[in-house]
């Protein structure tokens, strides 16, 4: 088989995630597409990060009725940081041994890649699938493979989907009571006003 793995807080999902999932799915033609819910980023600790459990939760609703999307909890049941090389090895290791792993991101993600813990390993368990980004240019992979050998032949960069859409905006947007109607499945905006996620403190 060949799977799909989108990674993220998601917190929350948004459109721009399933748009994303859907159109590389059916561009390289997977299988299905998991959507890994990180537990704990180590790249991402300048903010508070949502309650693992209404992430889990969000995700579960916004993927609901596609039968090509599936929910990996992997990383929030391991606990500690969530790195994507070791998340591939498991999920290699214990469901996919025999089939393709492609290995979701950004531009913008990719071209962080040589921050990421052994992306040389990464890059020899999966293939990546690269799509842009407003306001990144498109990686110059002859240039990565200088710090990151082999990544040129393992990765695909494709022209789209062009996301414009980022968790960010859509916090500050549910901080301030603005409509989220075409940003947000509507199942996980009922559970974000019935949870009271995202509301400023005083």
């Amino acid at each position: 088989m060949r799977i799909g793995l989108l990674g993220g807080t998601f917190d929350p999902i948004h459109i721009g995630h399933l748009t994303l999932g859907e159109a590389v799915r059916t561009k390289l033609k997977l299988d299905k597409v998991l959507f890994v819910v990180a537990g704990n980023p180590y790249l991402k600790t300048e903010r508070k990060i949502t309650d693992a459990r209404h992430r889990v939760e969000m995700v579960r609703l916004a993927i609901k009725g596609n039968p090509g999307f599936e929910l990996s909890t992997l990383e929030v049941e391991r606990g500690g940081p969530s790195y994507s090389v070791e998340t591939v090895a498991e999920l290699k290791e214990k469901y996919y041994k025999n089939d393709e792993i492609y290995f979701l991101l950004g531009w913008d993600n990719l071209l962080e890649l040589p921050r990421w813990k052994e992306p040389a390993r990464l890059v020899s368990l999966c293939y990546l699938a690269a799509v842009p980004r407003v306001g990144y240019p498109m990686p110059d992979l002859k240039v990565m493979e200088k710090e990151i050998p082999g990544i040129a032949s393992k990765t695909i960069i494709l022209d789209s989907p062009l996301i414009n859409i980022s968790a960010t905006v859509v916090r500050e947007r549910l901080s301030r009571g603005l409509s989220l109607k075409s940003l947000i499945p509507d199942a996980v905006i009922d559970y974000i006003r019935k949870n009271n996620l995202y509301r400023k403190t005083k």
